[in-house]
């Protein structure tokens, strides 16, 4: 695994008109150490999902959006292949997972086996499941492919406007900041993409009915290698301080750089 196939790139689901099977389109699913947020450096089994709503240019999962992989499994396969990995924390990513209404039916399995489980989401979709830590990450205006900042080969035309109009809803994500317990957790290059966080911070802290703390809120340096990140964790590192928000490193790009599987 993965097995190459393809994922229709709106809803996820396989395309040439065929029955999707049962189960959910498992892009990796491995054991590593958490890599970020504020479980950073816990041993965890990553379930990731194919298929995402959005395309940021940067995206380190490039074959769960731009060119979308996955072997199809049942639930009970997922289930069995967590069950042979020694942890007791599982993060389910993508792409993007809640695409799936199946990851509703994982995500309760794993509440009922003692599971402590991570949603890794962009925040466009909000589902009703047993989350322990909703790790939400709004895509930036700097996060939107362009012909000119767009992977080798992808059709940045077709997702600019698309991805650029799906990117933010505000009404969801005071959904989920309702619901579960959160971390804000932002892609950040450099200080030009603050004054966006903070209009959105505003404007979420109006429309949700709960309080958003700053603790609640993550920066991360963008970056999927060593190179790339030694450019930006400093300046990100100098922002979270200046703004009282909190700094997230990317420990599974430290020590294995893009490797799969990590």
């Amino acid at each position: 695994m993965p097995v190459s196939d393809s994922v229709d790139r709106e809803s996820g689901t396989e395309t040439g008109g065929e029955e999707t099977p049962d189960g959910l389109p498992i892009n990796e699913l491995f054991h590593s150490l958490q890599g970020e947020g504020t479980l950073a450096g816990v041993p965890s089994t990553f379930v990731r999902t194919s298929g995402c709503n959005l395309r940021c240019w940067f995206c380190d999962s490039y074959h769960t959006s731009w060119e979308p992989t996955h072997a199809w499994l049942g639930l009970e396969e997922i289930l069995a292949e967590i069950g042979t990995r020694d942890a007791d924390h599982v993060v389910l990513t993508g792409g993007e997972p809640l695409l799936h209404q199946e990851s509703v039916d994982l995500l309760e399995a794993l509440d009922e086996r003692g599971y402590h489980t991570t949603v890794e989401t962009n925040g466009t979709i909000y589902r009703d499941a047993p989350i322990d830590l909703a790790s939400i990450s709004p895509k930036l205006e700097s996060s939107t492919p362009t012909p000119e900042r767009a992977p080798a080969d992808a059709d940045a035309g077709e997702w600019e406007t698309r991805h650029e109009r799906d990117r933010i809803d505000v009404d969801t994500l005071a959904r989920l900041v309702e619901t579960y317990d959160v971390q804000l957790k932002f892609v950040v290059t450099d200080g030009d993409d603050m004054p966006e966080i903070l209009e959105l911070l505003d404007d979420l802290r109006d429309a949700a009915a709960v309080p958003i703390r700053d603790d609640d809120v993550l920066l991360m340096p963008e970056g999927a290698t060593r190179e790339r990140l030694a450019e930006t964790r400093t300046r990100v590192a100098d922002l979270a301080m200046e703004h009282g928000f909190r700094y997230t490193p990317r420990l599974h790009v430290d020590l294995w750089n893009d490797a799969p599987e990590t």
